[in-house]
């Protein structure tokens, strides 16, 4: 498929640099850049070129990159201005490409087309997104990794698995008068198990991929004066909160984004949780209940001096959201001296430090890891996102029940069109079976140019 008209944008952020990149594709790019240069350049070859205006004066002069289709990154014809950086150029150049028949391209569209012209799978197409949004190393590697086709791989390991699964059910279906019994096969059984396995290795690796693409909220809460600001100050590593004697100093939510080991953490300091306060502390009081709201864990910190049994906690748990998981942090453990913490029965996980001097803070950390299911998988993380998660879970539980028709009723048909959907639901991840609104839908998240 190719594009009927031909599309240009800047493919460099906006603002001043020493070089600026726009960028053509279409099937008029070849003429186009005849125009714009003068001649042709040769083929995937640097040429110096002038860029000319309608009257042919220079706009600028730099470098003019020509790939002919198919061998280009979307497919047709593309062609790259390479410029001086600025603005008052870039524009210039765009503008001198739209005089000349072509449109402004929207966000996405050439990876779309790279998309549409087989270049790039699904997967690989919000990889690259993923890659110059990626705010980490590991997040970086994981990008790459998809980009260079190895979700895509893995996702194709497993339909190439249920398919194999599907030929061998349908056979007992289109065999039925035959005495060979194709789902009293040991074999099926064992192959089923054996995708099943596989399904839980892309999930995880998948699963990591998109924590390191779009990281987890904690929102710290608890009493005043329990020590949340110093604890995010600790977190951060600097004063990103006002810190004071006074209850009540935190009004507003405090917002700070930082790493662990590679993993996005976004952490919200909160208004001390207690009655009464005035209008703008009980303001604050309604904001931060409603960021637990969107939270994936709450960090309840306590006074282990003044409240070793956590009586705040037990005071405010009703008010908590009841399916966003909790964290006791007993904060001011060097001024327990040898008084022991109490140890409440049951309940949230608890855990002892200090934000004055960053005792147990490395505890908090690889319990932050391990309670959001984080870890590293050498050589095995990829990135993905929340909807490719979906589309596995999806696949599975049609897996599932698979399994689960094959072992009490023995029902082909219905094994089969379990498989069917299990198919489907993968062939979703790659883009073999993708609605236009969900295309519209991923590619207006990228940026211009790209």
């Amino acid at each position: 498929m190719t594009g009927t008209d031909t599309i240009v944008a800047a493919a460099t952020p906006p603002g001043r640099g020493g070089v600026g990149i726009v960028r053509l594709s279409g099937p008029r790019a070849a003429e186009l850049a005849t125009l714009l240069t003068g001649a042709l350049p040769p083929a995937r070859r640097a040429t110096p070129a002038r860029f000319l205006d309608a009257a042919g004066e220079p706009i600028d002069a730099g470098l003019a990159l020509f790939f002919p289709a198919p061998h280009s990154y979307t497919g047709e014809h593309v062609l790259e201005l390479h410029a001086h950086g600025g603005p008052l150029v870039m524009e210039a150049l765009v503008e001198r490409a739209l005089e000349l028949g072509a449109r402004r391209a929207e966000p996405g569209e050439f990876t779309q087309r790279a998309f549409l012209n087989d270049k790039l799978d699904l997967a690989q197409a919000e990889a690259v997104a993923d890659l110059i949004d990626a705010g980490s190393r590991e997040a970086r590697r994981a990008a790459l990794r998809s980009l260079q086709g190895e979700f895509s791989v893995m996702v194709r390991g497993l339909t190439e698995g249920v398919i194999e699964l599907r030929t061998h059910v349908e056979a007992a279906i289109d065999f039925a008068e035959e005495e060979i019994d194709f789902l009293a096969d040991r074999e099926l059984g064992a192959r089923l198990d054996a995708l099943r396995g596989r399904f839980e290795r892309v999930l995880e690796s998948a699963r990591v991929g998109r924590l390191l693409r779009d990281g987890l909220t904690v929102v710290i809460a608890g009493r005043p004066n329990a020590g949340k600001s110093s604890l995010l100050n600790r977190l951060a590593g600097y004063d990103a909160a006002i810190v004071t004697p006074l209850p009540g100093t935190t009004r507003d939510v405090v917002r700070e984004h930082l790493h662990l080991d590679g993993l996005p953490l976004h952490v919200l300091d909160t208004a001390g949780l207690r009655a009464g306060g005035d209008l703008v502390e009980e303001e604050g009081m309604r904001r931060a209940h409603t960021e637990m709201q969107r939270a994936d864990r709450v960090l309840f910190v306590i006074d282990a001096a003044a409240d070793p049994a956590a009586a705040a906690y037990r005071e405010e748990a009703a008010r908590l959201p009841a399916d966003v998981p909790v964290t006791l942090v007993f904060n001011k453990s060097d001024l327990l001296a040898e008084r022991p913490l109490a140890d409440p029965p049951g309940g949230p996980p608890r855990l002892l430090l200090s934000a004055l001097t960053g005792a147990g803070l490395e505890e908090l950390r690889a319990h932050l890891k391990s309670c959001l299911g984080y870890q590293t998988l050498e050589g095995g993380t990829v990135s993905a996102r929340r909807r490719h998660l979906e589309a596995l879970a999806r696949a599975r539980a049609h897996l599932e029940e698979a399994a689960r028709q094959l072992r009490e009723r023995r029902a082909a048909e219905l094994v089969a069109e379990e498989l069917r959907g299990a198919q489907r639901a993968l062939g979703g991840i790659t883009g073999e079976f993708t609605s236009e609104d969900l295309l519209a839908r991923i590619f207006a998240g990228f940026c211009i140019g790209k």
